[in-house]
């Protein structure tokens, strides 16, 4: 059976002259479509608004955007890479668990 890799992605929506934005929610919406398009349904991508109460816990020192893969912090603050995670899910996972068909 194949390893689901599971990334984790906690932001907030952010208030700007335009109301308000739910910026980091929706580049989880294209990192879900980029590394499903990738791996199929080998990866899954969750994303957590800071104050849902099922939010993974973050370091002290987190800021956000909070990228977790497969329950490790991956990236905390900046911008969300959603090449960077492809390439740690393709160098970290074991073959069996991302290998293309």
């Amino acid at each position: 059976m194949d390893t689901v890799q599971v990334v984790q992605i906690v932001g907030a929506p952010v208030a700007c002259a335009d109301g308000v934005k739910d910026v980091w929610r929706d580049i989880a919406g294209m990192a879900q479509t980029q590394l499903q398009r990738r791996f199929g349904s080998r990866v899954r991508v969750e994303y957590f608004d800071l104050f849902d109460p099922d939010c993974p816990s973050l370091p002290s020192e987190a800021r956000l955007p909070v990228v977790f893969v497969n329950g490790h912090l991956f990236s905390s603050g900046g911008k969300i890479s959603i090449p960077a995670i492809r390439k740690h899910l393709e160098i970290g996972a074991s073959p069996s668990a991302l290998s293309t068909p």
